[in-house]
């Protein structure tokens, strides 16, 4: 079953290479998002190459995926841009390669216009939190992102035509 059928499919840039999302990066998730208009979410099934020990998954490429959910949360939900200022993560449950994940981001808080707070979680195929995360979000519009070199041109023009700045 269709597990994306109530949600929208967001928009991702076909040639991005990054580890978490990049369609374009072989070696990683390739996480696609939905939203519900209230959440975003992903479906990630974690290859066998990237295990910890045995069977499990590394909890570094949960925290990615922690990561990039409430990232995605904070892009789409609020049209902001932000960089990681801090994450926990909790990890509850054993998590298995090879085994279809939902991860859910929400953002909790904006706390001023340069901060929002966030959380992400990951279920398994049992809808059983397995990790979970908070963190705050630094927000920062495309033309400071220009100024620092944190992200291409292409990148930050394609944030724009998503926020409806241009």
């Amino acid at each position: 079953m269709d597990q994306t059928t109530n949600y929208r499919l967001l928009p991702n840039m076909e040639d991005h290479e990054c580890f978490g999302c990049g369609p374009a990066n072989p070696s990683g998730l390739q996480m696609k998002f939905y939203t519900d208009e209230a959440s975003v979410f992903s479906w990630v099934t974690v290859p066998p190459h990237l295990c910890g020990w045995s069977r499990l998954v590394h909890g570094g490429v949960l925290s990615t995926m922690l990561d990039e959910i409430m990232s995605r949360s904070v892009i789409y939900l609020l049209k902001r841009l932000g960089l990681t200022r801090r994450m926990e993560v909790e990890f509850l449950r054993p998590v298995f390669i090879g085994k279809e994940l939902k991860v859910e981001g929400k953002v909790r808080e904006v706390a001023n216009d340069r901060e929002v707070r966030a959380e992400g979680f990951v279920y398994d195929e049992e809808g059983r939190v397995c990790a979970r995360s908070n963190g705050s979000f630094i927000l920062f519009s495309t033309d400071r992102m220009r100024q620092m070199g944190v992200a291409d041109s292409g990148i930050l023009d394609w944030f724009d035509r998503l926020a409806g700045k241009i």
